[in-house]
């Protein structure tokens, strides 16, 4: 079953990198723009979009996809130098008042990848691929311990950020489930 996923992985990762590219144009349109107005005073109408994006670069990079655009140290995702280096935007600008992505817009785009990972470790039981959630559990069990080194101020981000924990228990149900079932060999990639 795991041949089946690759097949069917591997044109939804095309699209996706399609898609992608075009929304990079628009970023680019964006920052052209965005560069002759005060930064803070507008970002609040993109950043929720620019998260989007840089949540769905995050998973296709993780899934196998954009492999020629991530930095040599980016083992399963791209780092937020990556991912601005993708997309050519500058990163975490602190002196200059210029579009840029935040750390926040970045940490909360990492938040949603793993909301949806989670949800990607049930379907992949569905479709019969054992492995895959077991990797998943792995992978945000890593992210939840660094943010749980972070000392996030009581916004938005520390909310978000506590319902990683939730994501969390989700996949290692999904795991321990599979494991009772002898679906998945005793030692394995999680242990």
């Amino acid at each position: 079953m795991i041949i089946v996923t690759v097949f069917v992985l591997k044109p939804v990762l095309d699209h996706v990198t399609k898609e992608i590219i075009a929304q990079k144009q628009e970023v680019a349109r964006l920052k052209s723009v965005v560069d002759q107005h005060p930064f803070y005073k507008y970002n609040g109408l993109w950043t929720r979009e620019l998260q989007n994006l840089v949540a769905s670069i995050e998973l296709c990079a993780w899934l196998g996809g954009l492999q020629e655009h991530k930095g040599p140290n980016s083992a399963s995702f791209m780092t937020i130098e990556d991912v601005g280096k993708f997309l050519e935007i500058p990163v975490n600008l602190k002196e200059e008042d210029a579009f840029h992505l935040t750390i926040e817009e970045y940490l909360l785009a990492l938040i949603a990848m793993v909301e949806e990972l989670s949800r990607l470790a049930v379907n992949s039981v569905t479709l019969g691929d054992y492995n895959r959630p077991m990797q998943i559990g792995s992978f945000i069990k890593e992210l939840f311990a660094g943010f749980q080194l972070l000392n996030l101020k009581n916004d938005i981000l520390r909310k978000r950020s506590d319902g990683i924990k939730y994501s969390v228990k989700k996949v290692e149900d999904v795991v321990y489930d599979l494991s009772l079932r002898n679906l998945v060999p005793k030692g394995g990639p999680s242990a």
